[in-house]
Parts: C-alpha cells; sequence; structure tokens
C-alpha cells in the first residue's frame, strides 16, 4: 500500500513515496501529499522518486499542477533521486524545463557532439563534418545521390552506412532542437501508446510516448514526416510533440506495447468453446463470411481478416506464431504489412477454423497441410489455397487470395506497352508452336497466361490447362489438376491431354525434362502450347530448356518466343506528386533538356499504407525466335552468346520498359531498380 513519508530538509519538505505511482490509487495518495504541505503553506517541496522506476503521464501531470501552485505562492518543486529512465522521461517531455531536478547525471544523448560552433545555423552536412562523422567527399557524394533520387541527405548517408542511425539522429537532434532518446521499456506510458491503433502505429512508424496537459510526445525516426504528425494529430485531437528514436527501438516498443491487446479482443470468447463449435461446425464448399455477428469468436476474426485481406487486395494472409504471440500479415503489392498482433494461446483455434473450413484434419500438427477454401462476401466468390507448415512455436499458415474479380484476364488490362502487346498478340495468332512466360515466384506469370487463355478463348478451339494448383476457374475450358500423390504429375496429364484432341495446352509449368520433352512434341505437331519457366530474362529460357536436355535442334523449330516478366508498384493516386527530373538523372538515363521530364512519387498515405504507392503493373521483355537465334540455338550457345544476340537485336529489356513506365509517371526509379535490379 502506498505510504509517502515526510521530514524536512532545511527550509524545504521532503516527500518519499514508498512505491512507484503509476496506479490511480497511489497517484492519489501522493498528490493528497503534496497538497496538504502545500495547504501548510509549505511552499519549497522536495519530491525524492527512489522508489519510483517508471512515471506516466498522470503523474507528470501532477507534478506540473505542483510546480504550478508552489510557483504561484512564490516557491517551487525540486525532484531528487531521478534514475535514468526517468531522467530520460522529464527531458523528452519538457517537464524538467519547469520542475528542478537535483544533480541529474550528465546525459550523453544530449551532450554528444557538443561544439563551440552554433548548430542551429549549420546544413546537415556540415553538422557531420563538424562532429567528425563524415568527410567532404562523403557528403559531396551525398548531395549527388540526393539530386538524382530525391532522397534526404541523412537518409542516403544511412542506407549507404556512412553514418549510423543513432549518430545521425542525435545531430538531427541538435540540428533541429528536437529531443533524441533511447527507446525502451519504461520510457513511453502504456496509456499513451494505445491512444492509436496498432496498424496506424505501424504503418506510420511511430509510436506515442506521453500524453501531458493534451500534448503527444511521439517517437519517431524521420523528424521532417509532417504528414505523419498531423495524421496522429487529427486521429487523437492532441498537439504532436517529435522525440528522435531509432526505427527498430520504435518497431520493437510497437510490438511491445501492443502485444496482446489487439482491436480483436472483441471476436475473443472461451477458448474452450471456440474449440467445441468448430468441431461442431460442418465445413461446406462455399461458406458465407458476410453475417458474422452471431458466430463464435474465433470464427468472427477468421472471418474479418479474410475480409481486411480482399478488401486491401492482398494476394496472401500469413498466420506465423512466435515465442510469445501469433501474427498476422497481409502481402499488398508484394510487400508484407503487420495488422495485427493475437495471444499464442489463440493460435491453435485460429489454424483449426481453417482447416475446418479447408476441409483438413484438425488433429493433424505434425505434417504440412494444403488444402482449398471458397467463401462468399460482398457478393463476390474468392478463392483460397491454405497451407500449413508445422514449426517451433506451432503451424505458420498461409492463405493464398485468388480473387478472381481483381485478377487481369484480358491483355488490354495487363498493362503491356503498345509495342510489346504488338509482338504478343501476334505470337497467340500462331496455330502451334512453344510460346514461355518467365520470372521469378509472384511475378504474374500465370496471370498473363490466363489473359493469353482468355484472348484464344471460343467454340471453335478446345482449350486444356493443366494446373498445380487450378488458380482461377474458367468457363468452357478443360482444366486439370496436378495430383502427385496419386502419380498424376505434369508429364502424364500432358501425355494423356494429347489424346484429347486439343488446339491449345497450357501447362503451369516446366519443371522437368520429361514435361519439357512432351510439351517441345506437342508444339512441333500443330499444338499451341503456353507455359512458364522460373528465369530471370526471356533468353534465359533457352538456356534453360537446353540445360534440361531438350535437343538444339528440337527447340529451334518448336519455340516462338519468351516472355520475361516482373512487378513493379505504382504510384498510389491518392498522394502522388510530381516533380521535374534533376540534371543528374537526366544525363545518367540519357535524357535530354529539351524533354522537360516530370516524375512522380507518391508522399505516403492511409491508402498506401504510408508506402507511396498502390497497386502494380507488369514490365515486360520479349524474345522472338526468328532466323538469327533458330541458327544460333542449332549451335548450343553458351548464356554469354545468347545475352549477345539479345543486345545486338534491339530487344526492349525489362528495364528499358520499366524506365518507360517512369517516364509516363506510373512508377519511380527506385522501385524499377529494386524488382529488376534484385533479380
Amino acid at each position: 500500500m502506498q505510504k509517502v513519508l515526510t521530514d524536512r530538509v532545511g527550509v524545504a519538505i521532503r516527500l518519499l513515496p514508498s512505491e512507484g505511482i503509476l496506479d490511480p490509487t497511489s497517484l492519489e495518495v501522493v498528490r493528497e501529499a503534496i497538497f496538504k504541505s502545500i495547504a501548510q503553506r509549505e511552499n519549497l517541496l522536495i519530491i525524492d522518486l527512489t522508489n519510483v522506476p517508471t512515471l506516466n503521464s498522470p503523474a507528470l501531470e501532477l507534478l506540473l499542477d505542483a510546480q504550478d501552485e508552489l510557483a504561484r505562492r512564490g516557491g517551487g518543486l525540486t525532484l531528487t533521486n531521478v534514475n535514468s529512465i526517468n531522467q530520460d522521461v522529464l527531458r523528452i517531455t519538457g517537464v524538467n524545463d519547469y520542475v528542478d531536478v537535483l544533480n541529474p547525471s550528465r546525459n550523453e544523448q544530449v551532450l554528444a557532439y557538443a561544439s563551440s560552433v552554433d548548430l542551429h545555423n549549420l546544413r546537415l552536412g556540415d553538422l557531420l563534418i563538424e562532429a567528425g562523422l563524415v568527410s567532404e567527399d562523403k557528403v559531396e557524394e551525398a548531395i549527388r545521390l540526393q539530386a538524382e533520387t530525391g532522397k534526404r541527405m541523412g537518409e542516403i548517408m544511412v542506407e549507404r552506412e556512412w553514418v549510423s542511425e543513432t549518430e545521425m539522429l542525435k545531430v538531427l537532434s541538435q540540428q533541429l532542437d528536437v529531443p533524441y532518446t533511447y527507446l525502451r521499456a519504461g520510457v513511453y506510458d502504456l496509456a499513451a501508446a494505445r491512444l492509436i491503433d496498432h496498424s496506424l502505429a505501424s504503418r506510420l512508424k511511430v509510436l506515442p510516448l506521453f500524453n501531458v496537459r493534451g500534448v503527444l510526445t511521439l517517437a519517431t525516426s524521420d523528424p521532417q514526416s509532417i504528414p505523419s504528425f498531423d495524421e496522429v494529430e487529427r486521429h487523437t485531437g492532441l498537439t504532436v510533440q517529435p522525440v528522435l528514436a531509432r526505427s527498430q527501438e520504435i518497431e520493437h516498443c510497437i510490438n511491445e506495447a501492443f502485444e496482446g491487446s489487439i482491436e480483436i479482443d472483441a471476436y475473443v470468447g472461451d477458448l474452450e468453446e471456440d474449440f467445441e463449435l468448430i468441431d461442431q461446425e460442418l465445413a461446406t464448399d462455399l461458406a458465407s463470411i458476410d453475417e458474422i455477428a452471431n458466430g463464435s469468436p474465433v470464427i468472427n476474426l477468421v472471418n474479418a481478416v479474410i475480409q481486411r485481406a480482399i478488401r486491401d487486395g492482398a494476394s496472401d494472409i500469413h498466420i506465423e506464431p512466435s515465442r510469445n504471440k501469433t501474427r498476422i500479415r497481409l502481402r499488398v503489392d508484394g510487400i508484407l504489412y503487420e495488422i495485427m498482433t493475437a495471444a499464442l494461446e489463440m493460435h491453435p483455434a485460429i489454424v483449426s477454423r481453417l482447416k475446418v473450413m479447408a476441409n483438413l484434419d484438425i488433429s493433424e500438427r505434425r505434417l504440412p497441410q494444403d488444402g482449398r477454401i471458397q467463401v462468399s462476401t460482398r457478393g463476390n466468390v474468392v478463392d483460397l489455397r491454405f497451407s500449413s507448415l508445422p514449426g517451433v512455436y506451432g503451424e505458420k499458415v498461409v492463405l493464398r487470395v485468388l480473387d478472381k474479380n481483381r485478377s487481369i484476364l484480358s491483355i488490354d488490362k495487363l498493362g503491356m506497352s503498345n509495342h510489346n502487346k504488338g509482338i504478343f498478340t501476334k505470337l497467340l495468332t500462331r496455330s502451334h508452336g512453344l510460346m514461355l512466360v518467365t520470372g521469378p515466384t509472384g511475378s504474374g506469370k500465370t496471370t498473363t497466361l490466363y489473359s493469353a487463355i482468355e484472348h484464344l478463348n471460343s467454340s471453335e478451339k478446345s482449350i486444356v490447362t493443366i494446373e498445380d494448383p487450378v488458380e482461377y476457374q474458367l468457363d468452357i475450358i478443360n482444366q486439370n489438376q496436378v495430383k502427385e500423390k496419386v502419380g498424376l504429375s505434369f508429364a502424364k496429364l500432358l501425355k494423356h491431354v494429347l489424346r484429347q484432341d486439343p488446339d491449345i495446352i497450357m501447362v503451369g509449368e516446366i519443371r522437368d525434362h520429361e514435361t519439357a520433352e512432351i510439351a517441345i512434341q506437342a508444339a512441333l505437331t500443330g499444338h499451341l502450347v503456353l507455359s512458364t519457366l522460373h528465369t530471370t530474362d526471356a533468353i534465359g529460357a533457352v538456356t534453360r530448356l537446353l540445360d534440361m536436355g531438350v535437343e538444339p535442334y528440337l527447340l529451334s523449330s518448336a519455340l516462338l518466343g519468351s516472355i520475361a516478366q516482373r512487378l513493379v508498384r505504382t504510384v498510389c493516386p491518392d498522394c502522388k506528386t510530381t516533380f521535374v527530373a534533376p540534371p543528374a538523372l537526366m544525363q545518367e538515363f540519357g535524357w535530354t533538356d529539351e524533354e522537360h521530364i516530370h516524375l512522380a512519387k507518391g508522399r505516403g498515405c492511409t491508402s498506401c499504407y504510408d508506402s507511396g504507392y498502390k497497386g502494380r503493373m507488369a514490365v515486360h521483355e520479349i524474345v522472338t525466335n526468328d532466323a538469327a537465334l533458330q541458327s544460333l540455338m542449332m549451335k548450343n550457345p553458351s548464356r554469354e552468346i545468347l545475352s549477345d544476340y539479345v543486345r545486338e537485336s534491339g530487344v526492349v529489356t525489362l528495364f528499358d520498359d520499366g524506365m518507360e513506365r517512369v517516364r509516363a509517371g506510373y512508377t519511380t526509379i527506385e522501385e524499377v531498380k529494386r524488382i529488376i535490379t534484385a533479380n
């Protein structure tokens, strides 16, 4: 129980709380002791914080209230025996500007890089040089890169590892007169942290620390992110006061602050009842998830996550257990975003519910399982591909979202340039031959094949697909599922399909020599064969097939062409801004000054997870099999020889196509480089 010991130190009264003052009862005991002393005309008070490990927002407001009353009476408040955590709290909230702190320890975070020079009048580059952190050459290089990329100097220097993030933030703290702190437990008030929800904190990469008299101290690694501060102010109705902290520390404290306190608490009831309801519920092929009000809490949670994924256009849902929580993330436009966390105890119930929906064995937790879920929401039918994988902390589940309503099943909607679209449609007019789409996993190869099938589909043609799995169900198309467990492989299915008198065959992927050989034979015997390969560029398809053992003379006769593809994120239309391309960038890419090229970028907003990007478009590279390439293939050429051929024949490469989209304002140079040079 809280007690406050009182004694006299000279002309002042010293108050010593016996324990922390975080709970309302303890705080009220301390408040009564303070104002009782003031009522007894004691105008000089010392509060000894020896037994107070941390301070929260109400405690800070109490200190300010006491100081105001004492100052009105001509006195004042002094704090003593303040530990390092509370010293940081008093400093970053500005309370130490009003309340005296007796003999505070030297704070190296604040005094680092002190100099006789007035740092506020120096530019960041000069400050870094003054602090001895970088050379003038590095600053000049950063200025050049700043002109090319549009990034801030500090961001460039940290990315290039010329300066650590900690050092950069300390210098920015001096320049901008914004406090810097080492963010850890105790340097934030949990109640203040939860004034915004987890998703907003994670998206903006900020964490509220304290709410003192309508001022919200907000941790950020970007002191110039004014839109983020404005959004927090709109959300909370408070005035934001930024505090600098390392991004990794902010992320860690966000996860720590919101652990087990997510928005889905309303869905969570008795887990035992949830398991019983799941066991009793019959799985159906088509489950409507629109009406969730009367369902089981875990069922409601699963439905809410699926609906969120469909609404946000996510391609995958990741449900991952860790040591002390379950994390749920969505992959939107190729990037994973965490949307919520749940107590680890909920994880088995969530996985069991999904297994019931997928008609799988909920008692089997030792082996991976795969299944299919079909749901109906907002009038749309959406397929979900279920995959579980046992791990140290439990089963990880990934759901692939296959929303046919969002899929691109028209060549006109693929976003191909007019040049590439013309080549692509011309290849599809051929009656027989092999056409390949290449690229890494998740680059949209299957979508492009479906678009080709939709373009070719008619009552006059027999079209058969061999897929693993069947991702989208199409009308008037004979779709077949590979079933390796019963020996129905790509090669075996392809052999049987050839006896079905097909005109067009789509093979989901050529994985081995046998499938490649049969596909080549089918292409040579009057069938149009469409398939995919995992290669980095278009000409790599030739190398891969030759490496699989396909005879050069067969490949040269069968191959029509190869299309390499990547998906790049497009600039968010809600926060899109334009700027004139700087001279250094014009020179790098050979753009003439007369062109006055305007480039686009996104500032970041709520509709794009603060990334500046929303949606994706494909960029392509198409190599057609002409007489010169046929002659090369007959000689079993090396990769270098084939690459030289591509360069000399003037093929529009993936990077070239991507840069055309940059000039048109659809995407950014950084995104094109990230996607294409990374692969």
